[in-house]
């Protein structure tokens, strides 16, 4: 985390003396997408908010492909600020503002923003690498509101029933309690910020687990009712910015595809699924009838070697919780030569439900020959210099880079029951590899995530059969016809791209 003493934040001075760099030798013109009339250019002048009182937060990520995606946000956003000939706003890149590892959870970063921002702005808006924002209209929706009071603003979700992401909070009626979208973006008042960032380094943060961190950080700022609720904003959207649907949007999602390549090919990932004896005849089935013929290479593990399947005994005893064990000898078998030599490793549970054609795509976006660590990332005490890890349902990716990194640091596990993406964590950081989090992968079933989240995703994976038909959801969700089906639309919403 950046000191209060401003001569040593120089993390996020650098930022501010780069976008002075940048303002200076930007092209006259604007995004074609986001493109501002001289009509427009009136309403900002006439508007008694100034762009500058905006400090745009763009929850950025260390990996090369995702701070690409995460720099032509930013030069859209100063972009659109030239041809309004309005001075640029500031806008941050949340991996570089310091070497906390914690600061993806956002609210470890907010005393520093206070500290850099508190006397000349009035807004701090966080969105995401797709998250297109229309300058202008922006500019016309915050000013509606009162500057000095505490806001909370966003695109709300809600839950439909009580879910283990979110402890099962709220269980006698979820969906009264309202969290942003962050695709969307959201955004907080001078004021508010400034009252949460004296509370974060004044209070410890309680929460040992983060988990899905738009529900946690609603309910830090809600506080049991002694802070502002999400205050809904209906130009915050997540319709394709070029949808009819958007004309009077402050936020889309962009439309233009990831400068990626070709999908990877089959034979360039290795699955490798944890299993054990007494699920042989119920989980493994599902994957047979599902999944299982889109992989190329794919091993069963198992506690009992089982021809007919087949499975391969790796000499771990099964653990009830854990595995971490199996895990790591599933990675040292990746690396032995008993299995093909590929560029990329998937582990799975034998509940995870995935679309192998769909991580295809993804994977294009990735280079192999950096350490790539990629699935949904939870944190474990990020606020007390803690850790974070890719949660095991929903599916493990590793370059084979980061396997030789992993292992060659000699990091193992304390016991064979120990929980192995936590401790794969702990070997991470102290590795100093970055996970990479993709909200395409899920922890839950997708009953558990809110129905509007899910409207602008095209999912790669969920995680558990408990009190679901896998099968049926596997054909909902996840099967392959369901991308050319993507441009129709899910309820109408656009898709968050692979």
């Amino acid at each position: 985390m950046l000191s209060n003493d401003p001569h040593i934040g120089h993390k996020l001075a650098g930022c501010l003396i780069f976008l002075s760099l940048f303002h200076i030798n930007v092209s006259a013109g604007s995004s074609g997408k986001g493109s501002q009339s001289h009509d427009d250019m009136r309403v900002i002048h006439n508007n008694q908010l100034d762009l500058r009182e905006i400090v745009f937060v763009i929850q950025s990520q260390s990996n090369s492909f995702h701070v690409r995606q995460a720099e032509r946000r930013r030069a859209d956003l100063l972009k659109q600020a030239h041809s309004l000939a309005e001075k640029p706003p500031v806008v941050l890149l949340s991996h570089t503002l310091s070497d906390s590892e914690g600061d993806w959870s956002i609210l470890p970063l907010l005393p520093n923003l206070s500290y850099s921002f508190r006397k000349n702005s009035s807004w701090i808006v966080f969105l995401e690498e797709e998250t297109n924002v229309k300058m202008t209209k922006l500019l016309q929706v915050l000013a509606k509101f009162n500057k000095n009071k505490e806001w909370f603003l966003g695109k709300p979700l809600h839950d439909e029933e009580s879910t283990i992401i979110h402890h099962y909070a709220f269980a006698e009626n979820p969906s009264t309690f309202k969290y942003p979208d962050f695709a969307a973006a959201w955004a907080v008042s001078t004021p508010l910020l400034v009252r949460l960032a004296n509370k974060v380094r004044d209070e410890p943060l309680k929460s040992d687990f983060t988990i899905d961190l738009k529900h946690e950080v609603a309910l830090y700022i809600w506080d049991n009712g002694n802070g502002p609720p999400l205050t809904a904003v209906p130009e915050l959207c997540t319709e394709p910015e070029d949808s009819a649907q958007t004309r009077h949007c402050a936020t889309a999602l962009s439309t233009e595809p990831p400068l990626c390549g070709e999908p990877v090919n089959k034979e360039d990932i290795f699955v490798a699924v944890k299993t054990c004896r007494k699920f042989h005849s119920e989980r493994v089935p599902v994957i047979k009838k599902t999944w299982e013929q889109d992989a190329f290479f794919l091993e069963y593990y198992s506690d009992h070697a089982d021809p007919s399947i087949p499975t391969i005994d790796l000499g771990v005893p099964n653990t009830e919780r854990g595995h971490c064990g199996k895990t790591f000898a599933i990675l040292q078998r990746f690396l032995s030569g008993a299995v093909p030599d590929t560029k990329w490793l998937l582990v799975v549970d034998d509940d995870t439900l995935i679309s192998l054609s769909r991580l295809h795509v993804l994977l294009s976006c990735y280079n192999p020959s950096e350490p790539v660590c990629l699935g949904e990332r939870y944190g474990y005490g990020l606020s007390q210099g803690g850790y974070s890890y890719i949660t095991g349902g929903g599916g493990m990716v590793f370059s084979r880079e980061a396997v030789v990194r992993l292992l060659d640091s000699g990091c193992k596990c304390y016991s064979n029951d120990a929980p192995d993406d936590m401790v794969l964590g702990m070997c991470l950081n102290a590795v100093g590899l970055p996970v990479t989090h993709s909200p395409l992968f899920h922890q839950a079933r997708p009953e558990d995530y809110a129905r509007d989240f899910l409207a602008h995703q095209v999912p790669i994976s969920f995680h558990k059969h408990w009190n679901i038909d896998p099968i049926a959801v596997y054909n909902k969700w996840l099967k392959d016809d369901l991308r050319a089906k993507a441009s129709d639309g899910l309820n109408d919403n656009a898709k968050t791209e692979l």
